[in-house]
């Protein structure tokens, strides 16, 4: 059974960055992606990330483009998504989640296993 546990979230003013990371455990390696939603206030969650665990294609949505990287450690079964360039836009609860599904593009797929979340406030 997939197991996730975030950690990493936090306060950070306009412009600054956090690193959020996701260990996992219990997954099989076949078709699985690991990913990043998050969910503000009012808002639907929405997919932000995602990285296959197969072979480490990634997905970014148009807002985080270009802000935020993710990576993957194998050693360590642990995710990792660097926010830069932090935008009061992204506040909102970050969420890990594995996926199975064939591609990561839309971090679209059957969730097997959501983390807790881990709470981002990014203030201007």
């Amino acid at each position: 059974q997939v197991q996730l546990v975030e950690s990493g979230g936090g306060l950070v003013q306009a412009g600054g960055s956090l690193r959020l990371s996701c260990a996992a455990s219990g997954f099989s390696l076949d078709y699985l992606i690991i990913g990043w939603f998050r969910q503000a206030p009012g808002k639907e969650r929405e997919g932000i990330s995602c990285i296959s665990v197969t072979d480490d294609s990634t997905y970014y949505t148009d807002s985080v483009k270009g802000r935020f990287a993710l990576s993957r450690d194998n050693a360590e079964n642990a995710v990792y998504l660097q926010m830069n360039s932090l935008k009061s836009e992204d506040s909102a609860v970050y969420y890990c989640a594995a996926l199975r599904s064939t591609h990561v593009a839309g971090c679209v797929g059957t969730i097997e296993a959501w983390g807790q979340g881990t709470r981002v406030t990014v203030s201007s």
